[in-house]
């Protein structure tokens, strides 16, 4: 009875083809979220600047509103970002690049890929450090106690106005993080000829010079 079994080299490649896959998945995923996200969060900003407006002129302004409206675009900033890295929106300078030949600029590409990539990670390091969720899940979710333990006060302070935890309005941080870790990647992928480069018509933009 014959061998059926593949070669090692073809069970390696289906594997690293299934892992290319997955990570383009959780890219394009990620990507619709963060569409629906900018959109949620434009309409918001609009209606608190429209209140603000009209509660002025009626003489009966909301003090909290100006402050939801700045963290509504630190929100859209941030979610924005990470977007953008996978649209490959964010801004370069190509006085060296463009001088380089097509191969030359495509390794380029890849540099810069994997250095977007490595900040990333090593943001979402510092956050795991600077939120330490096992430190204060070993306090019992005690933010009085974890803070006296380790001087940590991230989960005790709240906003002035609105009187929301803090923590939660800076979440948005380890998000982009990982966000734009995934977006890198993926780039990255495209980048070194692992994977074919996509396109995101719903954007409705190509490249920054449309932007700009």
């Amino acid at each position: 009875m014959p061998d059926t079994t593949p070669p090692p080299s073809s069970a390696a490649s289906r594997t690293r083809h299934r892992g290319v896959a997955w990570v383009l998945r959780a890219s394009d995923a990620l990507l619709a979220i963060e569409r629906r996200a900018l959109g949620g969060l434009m309409a918001l900003l609009v209606a608190l600047i429209l209140l603000n407006v009209v509660t002025r002129y009626g003489g009966a302004p909301l003090y909290w509103v100006d402050e939801a409206s700045v963290y509504c675009v630190v929100w859209l900033t941030f979610v924005g970002a990470s977007a953008m890295t996978r649209l490959r929106l964010d801004f370069s300078v190509g006085l060296l690049t463009d001088r380089f030949s097509g191969r030359g600029r495509r390794a380029a590409r890849a540099v810069a890929s994997g250095g977007v990539l490595v900040f990333g990670l090593a943001l979402l390091a510092m956050c795991w450090l600077w939120m330490d969720p096992l430190g204060i899940a070993r306090m019992g979710f005690d933010a009085r106690e974890y803070a006296a333990e380790s001087f940590n006060f991230l989960y005790t302070e709240r906003t002035q106005t609105l009187e929301w935890p803090l923590w939660v309005l800076q979440l948005t941080i380890p998000l982009f993080a990982l966000g734009m870790s995934v977006h890198a990647l993926a780039n990255l992928l495209e980048d070194l000829g692992l994977a074919l480069p996509r396109a995101y018509a719903e954007f409705h933009v190509a490249t920054a010079d449309a932007v700009n």
